[in-house]
């Protein structure tokens, strides 16, 4: 795989810096950072996901970067927001997290007309969910016992999920191709964290 050098003088693979370029959110910043945070790392898989959003009049853009290396998960994401009327301002940041430390990989399909669904092909929307610890929800609902006519304080019982991160790829927006690339980066890195080989 061919190997693009920018002016930090490390290399992207080139499909990566690619991917990055076609998102079209300030892409020399965000490779820059990419390469920055899995300095010589190999690239084994990565997902680009780029999002639009409306706020009031202003429309933001927002970038998140995903990818795997032998030994880590990277993740980057780049924003941006007006500093005053005239001035835009730009904020990236990474994290690297080990392969040991993500906990999950959770893929939601949504699919129409599930009645005639063709194995092998995609769902309508697609959102994949990563959590590795660094933010924990914790859902609390009243414990119940199975008596009806019980009048009892059980307490309480919970559940406790890890979601650090999650993107929805749509189909209709991001394309067929972009959900695809989605289930091919997810399957790598749950192999990668279920004690298989990345490759």
């Amino acid at each position: 795989m061919r190997r693009v050098t920018t002016g930090t003088g490390r290399a992207l693979p080139e499909d990566l810096t690619e991917a990055i370029t076609r998102a079209g959110y300030y892409p020399s910043l965000v490779c820059d950072v990419v390469e920055s945070a899995i300095a010589d790392d190999e690239v084994v898989s990565h997902l680009v996901h780029q999002e639009t959003t409306f706020d009031h009049e202003t429309v933001r853009r927002h970038v998140t970067v995903l990818v795997v290396t032998p030994q880590r998960l990277v993740i980057a994401h780049a924003d941006d927001h007006a500093e005053s009327e005239d001035k835009l301002m730009a904020t990236a940041t990474t994290e690297t997290v080990p392969l040991a430390a993500v906990r999950g990989v959770m893929l939601t399909h949504v699919v129409a007309q599930p009645d005639t669904f063709t194995p092998g092909t995609h769902g309508r929307d697609l959102t994949l969910t990563l959590g590795w610890g660094a933010v924990s929800r914790l859902d609390m609902i009243p414990a119940a016992c199975g008596d009806p006519d019980c009048t009892a304080d059980h307490g309480f019982e919970g559940t406790i999920a890890s979601d650090d991160i999650s993107l929805r790829i749509s189909s209709a927006a991001d394309g067929e191709d972009a959900v695809g690339r989605a289930m091919s980066f997810a399957r790598v890195l749950s192999a990668s964290i279920g004690g298989g080989t990345a490759h």
